[in-house]
């Protein structure tokens, strides 16, 4: 019998595309090593994203087409994942501890921003990942009711925090340290300046990422916050209605402008599928989120239904990547973070024109 050559054991491998990284593994330069002993192959293929819940099913698909090469008699693949730091721009001040930041925002607000960010989060801790929330609105914080957290954090020197925890998730809120009744009647410099301290006064441990759930608007607050924060991307919530749409874009073009990559965007309440009967209709519209995507060159994440579940998960602290984890919709939320952490990977240095972005309180 004929022994394979390490040739051909690579075209079988580049015969599968990753759907995350919509790339072949080859190309990818993920394959670690090939090893040839007579008729047995080994191979070990590296990511830099994590992804655990597929991960078998990945090395599966890959092991099928090795074992279909003329002289295979058997073949091992393992698939690992070492999560990398992205770029960020280059004037950004380094968040210690935190390998990427990636961002959540919609520029409208009850379009799921919040929900899709926290559901995000425990995605990228359910694939394997160390992962932080930074709840940035500080005029309407959601992310300590979404998470399950009370309590105050505590201040071991009286000027760092020491970040609460639940579902294994790090997470920093001014939710934590106010009374949750009490109005933030707060202008522009204020909030950002609470915000920079939430950021880089937090004890942060080892996060592979931080997802910051963003305010909604286009205004100074977002323009200040993607300036100083070293964001790795950015990921667009909008649904598929045509005003939500028109902010959404706006949104996409402030983090162009100010030289974030939008790593995706996610198209929430895509379809309603009624609980009695089964009737689905998409009561916002259809294809807004893809054709916005083309448009701009970017990727659909995913689409997400109008279903009470997500809605009612969220408000009891248990959103649904960890209330219903085989759920479809969970199942979706996870393919959004790994393609979100994929294109993080893939959106190549930031350059280095920095636009200044001056407020002025009068």
């Amino acid at each position: 019998m004929t022994e394979p050559d390490r040739a051909s054991i690579e075209q079988a491998i580049a015969g599968f595309t990753d759907p995350d990284l919509e790339r072949d593994y080859v190309a990818a330069g993920c394959v670690q090593s090939i090893e040839i002993d007579g008729g047995r192959v080994a191979v070990a293929i590296r990511l830099g994203y994590p992804l655990a819940t597929v991960r078998e099913e990945r090395a599966a698909a890959v092991r099928e087409r090795i074992e279909a090469v003329a002289g295979v008699e058997s073949a091992q693949v393992r698939i690992d994942w070492a999560v990398e730091a992205g770029p960020v721009q280059t004037n950004a001040r380094e968040l210690e501890g935190v390998k990427n930041i990636i961002a959540v925002a919609s520029a409208k607000g009850g379009v799921g921003k919040s929900t899709t960010a926290a559901n995000i989060a425990l995605a990228l801790r359910a694939e394997g990942a160390s992962v932080g929330m930074l709840d940035a609105d500080i005029y309407g914080p959601s992310q300590p009711r979404m998470l399950g957290i009370e309590g105050k954090p505590d201040s071991p020197d009286g000027k760092t925090l020491i970040p609460l925890e639940n579902h294994g998730i790090q997470a920093m809120s001014i939710g934590f340290l106010v009374d949750p009744e009490s109005p933030m009647i707060w202008r522009g410099p204020m909030v950002t300046q609470a915000l920079e301290q939430m950021l880089y006064s937090t004890q942060w441990r080892s996060l592979d990422y931080l997802v910051v759930d963003l305010p909604p608007g286009t205004g100074d607050i977002q323009l200040t916050l993607a300036q100083k924060v070293p964001l790795s991307g950015a990921v667009i919530v909008t649904t598929p209605q045509d005003i939500a749409l028109l902010d959404a874009r706006k949104g996409l073009k402030m983090f162009e402008k100010v030289s974030v990559p939008v790593l995706g965007i996610v198209e929430n309440m895509s379809i309603h599928v009624c609980s009695n009967c089964g009737h689905a209709e998409p009561i916002f519209g259809e294809g807004g989120g893809a054709k916005m995507a083309e448009d701009y060159g970017v990727r659909l994440l995913g689409q997400l239904p109008l279903e009470l579940a997500i809605r009612t998960q969220a408000d009891s602290g248990t959103p649904t990547v960890v209330a219903d984890p085989d759920s479809q919709a969970a199942v979706t939320y996870r393919e959004i973070a790994r393609r979100a952490a994929a294109a993080q990977l893939a959106s190549g240095a930031l350059p280095s024109g920095f636009p200044h972005i001056r407020i002025v309180d009068d």
